[in-house]
């Protein structure tokens, strides 16, 4: 049986994670880039190992490109208000969300 660091509870009822989903306040926003092309910006996502797996899901759900970078997610293209359902599939609340 694993132990949760932060709480002392075990993997099986560790509620950090969702703890910490709760607290993020998270922006949705494009910007332009070079020659005109258009990139998403996520900013918000806690840690880098959940931002990492959130980056991957939106990639693979939007069909486009993207990294982390600086404490936020890049995606090519302008996928504002379609980020903004996945997150909330992915157990994000709507009031969390910022689009702008």
């Amino acid at each position: 049986m694993t132990i949760c660091p932060k709480c002392g509870l075990a993997k099986e009822l560790c509620v950090c994670a969702a703890l910490e989903k709760e607290k993020e306040k998270i922006t949705v926003s494009e910007v332009p880039k070079r020659y005109g092309k258009m990139v998403t910006l996520v900013k918000g996502i806690g840690e880098d190992a959940n931002a990492k797996d959130v980056l991957k899901e939106l990639k693979t759900r939007l069909a486009c490109g993207g990294t982390f970078k600086e404490g936020m997610i890049e995606l090519q293209g302008s996928h504002t208000d379609r980020v903004k359902s996945i997150l909330i599939r992915m157990g994000y609340a709507a009031e969390q969300i910022e689009v702008g």
